[in-house]
């Protein structure tokens, strides 16, 4: 390749016109005088400009000062009407040749629409990868809503930090099969090595709970963070999250994290990289309270689909209205277990604090309580503004909620962290999401995917094979 340039096609007496000058012709040895001869490819939308002592085509010339400019002038409605439809294009010059291109996005965006499409007309489940995915709480409600939606859906590959949290949703998570993949790697290392990324398959759907510790208000206190990307670990992320996109091509991209977010420069970098990839973005805080949840996390959902598929966070179904309680979702513990305690130490620091006029409090709950303060990834360090159960007949006793207590209060199935200690369900569960509304995001994106797949006319198929051949 001896030069490659983005050009727009223009307009000259009601004609598609592409004017290509100077330099970049010169590199290809197309000089003033030279004839060549334009050829177009349909099925591979491209026209192809060669250079031959028998064309019909004459590069044309223009001075600028003492220099002797080569112009090539394609006026012709025929030749350019593979381009119908399309504002810009990529110039590719070799020896003696130039490619004339769709731009790589609009390719992409037409591929995406041809596969998903392609899938949904032969009835094969449609491909789903996993990032940061933790112990695929995300993964499993979006799955769960996709199947109740009638689109089957197959995790293709799922990428986590911890390799232990990974063989845990191997085992323990229905979302995956025998053929996940499994990838134990910083996100960062895996989107940078070209061997692994050429090994993952395009998926249809890519969803990701990037982490929120540089975004989140206790996270960016902790470390007395200007900006979210200012957290050496997980400050950058947005930077392999777009390479692995670019790489792997879903038609849907799920994004959830903190509502902080929403203001953050990773999410302004997102949402102008994704437009320019061919994708429309909608975002939405989700709140688990209206899903009944006992514990009322609210979570930012960003759906991004391809150009030409719909979505509309307006046709998100909200359950009726139920009153739980705490009691609803407790163990049977005694009355006597000797996991009650009076928390002595904690009520102490609890007194230092106020006596120092920090804002830290112990929260308590009683299980009349209808709702749970929000239970963290720290759950299991003991700490006095996580959330505590209060005895039903000894108020001065208290206890911590167990793992499958902390799960069903965020709606999550218990199997998930089944038989993980409790320091590490406690990590799982409380870097989670809340259950109910994602799986309800998954409901709708499957309702919106099947609807869109029978839009999607085979003149459109055609045209991502097309496209796809090109590429």
């Amino acid at each position: 390749m001896k030069s490659y340039e983005v050009t727009k096609i223009g307009q000259h007496r009601g004609k598609p016109r592409l004017w290509l000058e100077g330099s970049k012709a010169q590199l290809g040895g197309f000089m003033p005088g030279k004839r060549f001869e334009a050829k177009k490819d349909i099925d591979k939308q491209m026209l192809i400009l060669e250079l031959s002592d028998s064309g019909c085509r004459i590069v044309s010339r223009k001075l600028k000062g003492e220099r002797e400019l080569p112009v090539i002038d394609i006026n012709s409605g025929e030749l350019l009407s593979v381009f119908d439809g399309i504002e810009a294009v990529r110039v590719v010059v070799q020896d003696g040749k130039i490619f004339i291109l769709p731009l790589a996005t609009e390719i992409a965006v037409k591929e995406r629409l041809g596969r998903l499409k392609g899938k949904l007309d032969s009835g094969a489940p449609i491909f789903v990868g996993s990032l940061s995915h933790g112990g695929g709480v995300l993964s499993h409600a979006i799955h769960a809503g996709l199947k109740e939606s009638g689109v089957k859906a197959k995790l293709a590959f799922a990428n986590e930090i911890r390799a232990e949290l990974l063989e845990q949703a191997s085992e323990m998570n229905d979302a995956w099969d025998g053929e996940t993949l499994p990838l134990a790697a910083p996100m960062q290392e895996l989107a940078f090595d070209s061997w692994a990324m050429n090994q993952l398959p395009k998926v249809e759907v890519l969803e990701a709970g990037l982490p929120c510790s540089g975004a989140s208000v206790a996270g960016r206190a902790k470390r007395g963070l200007e900006h979210p990307e200012a957290h050496p670990d997980v400050g950058h992320l947005v930077v392999p999250f777009l390479a692995i996109i670019a790489k792997v091509q879903p038609a849907v991209i799920l994004l959830e994290n903190v509502k902080q977010y929403l203001t953050s420069a990773s999410m302004c970098i997102l949402r102008n990289q994704l437009r320019d990839f061919g994708y429309n973005l909608h975002e939405e805080v989700l709140q688990a309270a209206e899903w009944n949840a006992l514990e009322h996390r609210e979570r930012l959902c960003m759906v991004a689909v391809t150009q030409g598929l719909a979505f509309d966070f307006a046709g998100l179904v909200r359950p009726d209205r139920v009153e739980q309680r705490i009691a609803e979702i407790l163990d049977p513990v005694s009355d006597e277990a000797s996991c009650w305690s009076r928390m002595e130490g904690l009520k102490a620091k609890q007194e230092r604090d106020k006596a120092e006029g920090k804002g830290f409090a112990m929260q308590i709950v009683t299980p009349f309580d209808t709702k749970c303060p929000t239970i963290t990834k720290g759950y299991a360090k003991v700490r006095s503004t996580d959330p505590k159960l209060q005895h039903p007949g000894n108020p001065d006793l208290l206890r911590q909620f167990s793992p499958a207590e902390h799960a069903k209060i965020k709606g999550i199935p218990e199997q998930v962290v089944g038989g993980l200690s409790a320091t590490i369900a406690h990590e799982l569960l409380g870097q989670s999401i809340c259950y109910e509304p994602f799986r309800a995001v998954g409901r709708l994106l499957g309702k919106s995917i099947k609807a869109c797949g029978e839009a999607i006319t085979h003149q459109t198929a055609l045209s991502a094979y097309r496209a796809s051949v090109a590429g």
